[in-house]
């Protein structure tokens, strides 16, 4: 019965956007990311997103990372500055400790901004980050 399903809570795994220099196109590009801070990696990791506002919404785009591993990063896309007026949602799936693990992140629209940025755990970096 459902009383009987135990869904695991997803803890010190979380979703940041980053500004950085892109050597390839020299310019300042919006780099989303996944942060492992746990002490364990996490396995077949699979991230969804989406754009969306009242108006528009985004084709869904699905990424598959593989394995983070324990205490560091992995990126998942690069975000153009037009998205960035819009929510962006990342809908994120793994395996740890033979356990399946779930959980959506949403990033409000204007919230990605130099503003708010914030200490990163793990990647020695600031930027805006959704737990």
């Amino acid at each position: 019965m459902k009383k009987d399903i135990h869904i695991p809570t997803v803890e010190e795994v979380y979703i940041a956007i980053i500004k950085e220099w892109d050597e390839e196109f020299l310019a300042q590009n919006w780099n989303s990311y996944i942060i492992n801070d746990k002490d364990t990696p996490i396995e077949m990791v699979l991230v969804v997103t989406k754009g969306y506002d009242e108006d528009r919404k985004t084709s869904l785009l699905r990424h598959g990372i593989g394995t983070v591993p324990a205490k560091s990063s992995a990126k998942i896309e690069m975000i153009q500055e037009a998205l960035l007026g819009m929510n962006n949602e990342f809908v994120v799936t793994f395996f740890a400790d033979s356990k399946l693990y779930d959980k959506k992140y949403l990033f409000r629209k204007h919230t990605i901004n130099e503003n708010a940025f914030q200490d990163l755990p793990v990647m020695n970096q600031r930027g805006v980050l959704v737990k």
